[in-house]
């Protein structure tokens, strides 16, 4: 299992986002997951990838949180919480995706 957060420089929420990762393995005791970060600096690069904005959170080269808004586009990524729009999942919704894919 490889989680990866696909992100780019100007995006200030994807090191809170691997942080995330990293507790909700954690909490599916699955700390032994490979996690990693991968920079995107160009829209080539992010159109090679699953990359749906910053961060996008991958497991096994699929989004965990799939959506129509595939892009080339070196932009921001918002989602859908209990709180409102946020630039990363929760911890919970994290879990719940990892949960589901194994």
């Amino acid at each position: 299992m490889e989680i990866e957060v696909l992100h780019i420089d100007e995006c200030p929420s994807w090191s809170v986002a691997a942080e995330r990762v990293h507790e909700a393995l954690d909490r599916l005791g699955l700390s032994d997951a490979n996690v990693r970060t991968r920079l995107l600096g160009t829209p080539d690069e992010a159109g090679a990838t699953a990359f749906a904005g910053s961060p996008t959170l991958t497991l096994d080269g699929d989004d965990l949180f799939p959506s129509e808004g595939r892009t080339a586009d070196l932009a921001c990524r918002v989602y859908l919480t209990d709180s409102g729009l946020a630039g990363m999942p929760t911890t919970d919704q994290l879990v719940e995706a990892i949960r589901s894919r194994i």
